[in-house]
């Protein structure tokens, strides 16, 4: 791969493959900038010192697939400080299509147009760098929670009911039953919780049927879960910040060159604050704006988050009428939850609480939220079976990758992205 290449290499005989980035033609030389998803690299034919027929064949249009065998040669002029001299260029496949865009970004494209093209857009800079993110973003959150002694477990995508009592679901024939894809593995981790595993984390897809056209909002996004037996909500708090911080950390020291390609600059590893709910409502109306307790945190209010507070923030204790069935009331006030979302450079990526680990109070719970306790039976016997206190959170892998990135729509973050309208490639 072309990011394997070091200036030690001058003088030795190498083989690359990618796609033809640009091609000059200044006086007796040609230049091909050659790119893979590890980087570019100037390819430099002489006439009078280069095979006729291997000049010849660098003049292909951008975007052709190629293969280049030549030697490494040092460079002052060369960005990464050395070029190839080429004594082979191969067209491995001819273009018999034209390019829908232009991939070097100097005639900028649509969303859609990329969106529909995205096996082209995939080869841009920009986008590149946005998966390279993702892949480190993953890669840490298993490192650490490896590291705290976490087990990785699977949990399924076609569930009997709503995980979250929502009706947002998307319906599929089972056979000769309903069913519904999954939006969430809430009611699965536990269970795994319950049968003695411990400690579990998750990655996977959910899928919500919100009629939502927002720049935050997919159909089909990708949860990074985890679940912990015999805890608490500090517990869980303690590990996501420990979470957070070294996916941070991660960036940081791995996405460097990505980071530079998508403009963010001065990314750093903030101290990630507590706030209880009440506090920032009280915090909200003191700072001019009419928000009654009670009332969700909005976008609006996420991004006064970060004003006020700053880039990384856990607010807890949120009111029992804004979560889910499953979450712990407080044993100060049961109107108040053991619940928490972490929000981060004003928007909300991770959201988690303290379960109810009781059955009766489960029962009573799902009644409360006009829910039938019938629909949930298997799900609340398992806690008649000795389940431990218990504690969780999910982050929404895209919503993180769409901070860090410094993105504006969320779309960006999902390799072939789902919403309202788009269900193709």
């Amino acid at each position: 791969m072309i990011g394997e290449i070091t200036q030690a290499m001058a003088g030795s005989e190498v083989t690359i493959a990618g796609w033809v980035h640009e091609v000059r033609e200044l006086g007796k030389l040609t230049f091909m900038l050659v790119r893979d998803r590890t980087g570019i690299v100037q390819v430099v034919a002489k006439s009078g010192a280069t095979e006729p027929a291997v000049k010849a064949a660098m003049s292909m249009p951008k975007e052709s697939v190629v293969k280049v065998t030549g030697t490494v040669k040092l460079s002052k002029e060369a960005r990464s400080g050395y070029e190839i001299v080429p004594k082979e260029v191969v067209d491995l496949n001819p273009l018999s299509a034209i390019i829908p865009f232009e991939v070097t970004g100097k005639v900028p494209a649509e969303l859609d147009v990329r969106l529909d093209h995205r096996y082209i857009d995939l080869r841009r800079l920009e986008t590149t760098a946005v998966f390279n993110i993702e892949s480190t973003i993953l890669r840490s959150f298993r490192e650490v929670l490896t590291g705290l002694g976490f087990m990785e477990i699977r949990t399924p995508s076609i569930v009997k009911e709503a995980t979250e009592g929502g009706t947002e679901l998307f319906g599929v024939d089972y056979f000769e039953s309903k069913a519904y894809l999954a939006q969430s593995p809430q009611l699965y981790k536990q269970m795994a919780v319950i049968g003695g595993l411990d400690r579990v984390f998750i990655i996977t897809p959910v899928f919500r049927a919100e009629k939502s056209n927002t720049t935050y909002h997919l159909t089909e996004s990708t949860q990074m879960d985890i679940e912990i037996g015999f805890a608490n909500a500090d517990d869980a708090i303690d590990v996501l910040k420990k979470v957070v911080t070294g996916i941070l950390k991660g960036v940081k020291e791995r996405n460097a060159a990505d980071l530079e390609i998508l403009g963010v600059k001065g990314f750093d590893v903030p101290e990630i604050k507590e706030v209880t709910y009440n506090e920032l409502i009280d915090r909200i109306r003191a700072d001019g704006t009419e928000i009654k307790s009670g009332d969700d945190i909005s976008r609006k209010e996420e991004d006064m988050v970060r004003r006020l507070y700053g880039d990384a923030v856990v607010v807890r204790k949120f009111p029992a009428s804004l979560r889910a069935f499953y979450s712990m009331p407080s044993p100060d006030n049961a109107e108040l939850t053991e619940s928490y979302d972490f929000i981060y450079k004003g928007l909300e990526i991770c959201s988690g609480a303290q379960r109810i680990h009781k059955p009766e109070m489960l029962v009573e719970s799902l009644e409360r939220k006009g829910l039938d306790p019938e629909d949930f039976k298997s799900y609340v016997d398992a806690f008649r079976c000795g389940a431990p206190p218990h504690a969780g959170w999910s982050i929404g892998l895209e919503r993180l990758a769409m901070r860090i990135a410094g993105v504006s729509n969320i779309r960006e973050c999902s390799l072939f992205p789902r919403d309202r309208k788009r269900l193709t490639p």
